[in-house]
């Protein structure tokens, strides 16, 4: 297993404000499952500091917001909660689209890594349940724009 990718258990965290802050990136991200397209506004957590924090400190995620977690290249992601304080749907995305995985609720603040399946691309971290809600399963596929 690779090291924790401490980005998406802490990605759902709130930004750090400050005048000096800047806004994160954000893109929208489509799921294609079942004829239907969901589209989420989401962060992107491009860089290996905003992938450390993800969405650490967060106590609430718009049903339609997120976090995505690209990779300079495909690798077995692996992700933890700490200070994450609200489950969080985390999708596995392969270089194509297609889902690897998705962890359901993950556990706010636990230490238990939770990994991929397989080399991916990215990430995608939703409000826990989301996956559920819209009965997205591995079939789906996932697209943004860089």
């Amino acid at each position: 297993m690779t090291g924790f990718a401490l980005v998406l258990a802490v990605p759902l965290v709130g930004c750090a404000g400050g005048s000096e802050a800047q806004a994160p990136a954000r893109t929208v991200v489509s799921i294609a499952a079942d004829g239907q397209t969901h589209r989420f506004d989401v962060e992107v957590a491009r860089s290996e500091e905003a992938q450390q924090k993800g969405l650490m400190f967060r106590t609430e995620l718009p049903k339609d917001g997120g976090m995505l977690f690209p990779f300079a290249k495909p690798k077995i992601a692996s992700f933890w909660m700490k200070n994450t304080l609200i489950p969080l749907d985390m999708i596995f995305i392969r270089s194509d689209g297609s889902i690897d995985r998705i962890a359901e609720n993950t556990i706010p603040e636990s230490l238990e890594p939770v990994v991929s399946g397989g080399e991916v691309a990215a990430v995608l971290e939703l409000a826990g349940g989301t996956a559920a809600r819209l009965d997205l399963d591995e079939d789906a596929t996932v697209t943004w724009k860089d």
